[in-house]
């Protein structure tokens, strides 16, 4: 059976190698290293991405990816396919396993994306759910490892929602042995499973795991802040949950409480002058277009882990890496 990415602690036994995999390759690329430019491990596979939700990033950055990789990028959008009308998820992965070497799927409901990798022949990739955003937490611990020189006693705090970015970000954290404190307000808390598994992958690599409701005590001293909209795409109508993130906003005053080597992270996009300002959006210790050029970086890696195992130890073997 083909390996699916549906969280980010599906690649838990590989996850740094796959980072530093991204992150030497992207290097070599950007000299114009001979064996990266042909590194072509998806050579004559067409690769499926299904959008339910528009998309800037995840949809340029999986479709440049594919084809530096050799392959044929194939955008189907929510009305190009009858998946969950007129035919089950379950009929259409089987029907896509047959013509594609792999599936991304950025959806609303997690139980889809699930559904689809049950039924697939080929490998699936979250691209987006409610739940799960793995691919964006590749993304940002890469990022991480690129502008500090070690995770030891590196601390991240999230000051926002506890939605799919901050789920796959802690798991990724913990897998790293990274310390994450996270601010919620009350009733805004990620889901208790995905924080029991944070906390048992924490415990295993020696990192914390820490809640609190008030934003300073989570950044305190430290390295990384992260953010998110408070209103997420499809919650438009939900306008007084603005009221419950009153005092969220990382600005001047939030990171004044950090390390003096502070860094701002965001997945983009941003919602200037409310969960952030544009001071510290355009700070120069800002590093937003950092990780939004890495997601293309990491699903490359992400990409020929799953699709062609085979070429991506190749390559690993050759950045000295395996």
């Amino acid at each position: 059976m083909p390996q699916h990415l549906l969280a980010i602690d599906d690649v838990s036994d590989d996850f740094e190698q796959l980072l530093r995999w991204a992150i030497e390759f992207k290097r070599l690329w950007k000299q114009g290293d001979e064996v990266a430019l042909n590194f072509l491990p998806l050579d004559t596979l067409a690769i499926g991405s299904i959008y339910e939700k528009p998309s800037t990033r995840t949809r340029v950055s999986f479709e440049v990816g594919i084809q530096r990789l050799g392959g044929s990028a194939l955008t189907l959008l929510k009305n190009d396919i009858q998946l969950g009308k007129s035919e089950t998820v379950g009929d259409t992965s089987q029907v896509l396993s047959r013509f594609l070497g792999g599936i991304t799927y950025r959806c609303f409901g997690h139980e889809d994306v699930a559904e689809l990798a049950k039924h697939a022949t080929v490998p699936v990739i979250n691209a987006l759910s409610a739940k799960h955003h793995p691919c964006q937490a590749a993304a940002d611990l890469m990022t991480v490892l690129e502008h500090f020189e070690t995770t030891e006693d590196l601390k991240v705090a999230w000051v926002g929602d506890g939605n799919n970015v901050l789920h796959d970000l802690m798991l990724a954290c913990a897998m790293l042995g990274i310390d994450i404190h996270y601010a919620c307000p009350e009733g805004y808390e990620p889901d208790t499973d995905v924080v029991e598994r944070t906390q048992a992958l924490a415990e295993k690599n020696g990192s914390s795991v820490t809640h609190t409701t008030d934003p300073v005590e989570a950044v305190k001293d430290a390295h990384v802040v992260y953010t998110d909209v408070f209103i997420s795409m499809g919650e438009e109508h939900m306008t007084d949950k603005v009221q419950a993130f009153e005092g969220y906003q990382v600005n001047e005053a939030m990171v004044a409480h950090m390390d003096e080597g502070w860094a701002f992270m965001h997945c983009l996009p941003a919602h200037r002058g409310d969960e952030v300002t544009d001071w510290v959006m355009d700070h120069e210790q800002s590093i937003v277009f950092d990780q939004a050029e890495n997601r293309m970086w990491a699903q490359m890696s992400l990409m020929a882990y799953l699709i062609n195992h085979g070429a991506w130890e190749a390559m690993a073997e050759f950045m000295g890496l395996a």
